[in-house]
């Protein structure tokens, strides 16, 4: 789906897809000093910044959906949809609970910003004229990666930014014309469809 901006007249193509991942176990506290039980089974994979993949089951597997569109200041909302996750408080333990961490967002493999919430203001200046892609992937408080089949729990949506036109205003009428580009994700998206999940 593609939304038209104006003065910036930009273009976001917001494309969600989703990687389902699960955690098994618990969020047990520790009693008469046994430690809850391992979640997931860390692999050698890695993402961009070394960070280990900890791969959990597709069972009650958490998701992330990502949506972008264009905001009236000429910077960019983004907006996580998740299944099966919570967010963590920025300064939680750094253990691997199930189904809980934080998202780190990245623009075009670059990180930008680390989530606790599912709402961030992504600036113009990090988003330059052209097309760009946009990936929202969760981790575990312990910095590893939630994975399922070897894959990271993310979703990503492609954005493209252009130079404002001669003469243009920004107005509401131009923030609601889209049109749909590409393929189908079938529509906005909805964690209950991951992708890749069988």
């Amino acid at each position: 789906m593609s939304w038209t901006r104006k003065p910036l007249a930009a273009l976001a193509v917001c494309v969600l897809l989703l990687a389902g991942s699960a955690g098994c176990g618990t969020d047990d506290a520790r009693e008469g000093g046994a430690s809850p039980a391992p979640v997931g089974k860390i692999l050698e994979d890695r993402d961009p910044e070394g960070r280990p993949f900890r791969e959990v089951g597709q069972e009650d597997a958490p998701g992330v959906g990502i949506e972008v569109q264009p905001d009236a200041a000429g910077g960019w909302d983004v907006r996580l949809a998740v299944r099966n996750f919570r967010f963590s408080p920025a300064g939680a333990a750094a253990r691997a609970v199930a189904g809980r961490g934080l998202a780190r967002l990245y623009v075009d493999g670059r990180p930008v910003a680390r989530l606790h919430t599912p709402a961030h203001r992504l600036d113009a200046r990090l988003v330059p004229r052209g097309t760009h892609r946009v990936t929202a992937r969760l981790y575990a408080d312990d910095g590893t990666v939630w994975a399922v089949d070897g894959k990271p729990v993310e979703g990503t949506a492609d954005i493209t930014a252009s130079e404002p036109g001669p003469g243009t205003t920004p107005d509401a009428s131009s923030r609601r014309k889209a049109r749909t580009q590409g393929e189908d994700s079938g529509g906005r998206g909805s964690p209950d469809r991951p992708q890749g999940a069988s």
